[in-house]
């Protein structure tokens, strides 16, 4: 419709061409758009080296893929008097993966669980 013009002068339109170039310029949008996915990386209080080593190595890759990565160590049974041994091999864990990503905050005790989500950085 133009300003000011006497009498007001508009364009007619075909209504659903129009919508229909709506819904596609909306699925070029979503298309555009990452996704940031969870990926959880199990650990355990017995955990070898060589298994650590395999476990990061995953952990590099899903943080490279621009993917938040939850680190998880579940306590059985007695495992649950060592808590501070626990949370221990978790921060060792992000400390190896500090290259590739940031721990948003420090390891979370849950029950029988401890919690860690780290965030990819940024790629240059």
């Amino acid at each position: 419709m133009s300003g000011g013009t006497v009498p007001p002068v508009c364009k007619l339109l075909n209504y659903g061409k129009y919508k229909y170039d709506a819904i596609k310029k909306d699925k070029e949008i979503k298309k555009a758009q990452k996704v940031v996915e969870t990926k959880e990386v199990r650990l355990s209080m017995t955990i070898d080296e060589h298994d650590k080593v395999y476990r990061i190595s995953n952990a590099t890759k899903f943080l490279q893929e621009g993917n938040k990565v939850k680190i998880s160590l579940k306590m059985k049974g007695r495992e649950q008097a060592y808590v501070k041994k626990a949370i221990e091999i978790v921060k060792d864990f992000c400390d190896r993966l500090t290259e590739f990503g940031a721990v948003d905050k420090e390891p979370e005790v849950v029950g029988r669980n401890i919690f860690v989500i780290i965030t990819p950085k940024k790629q240059k």
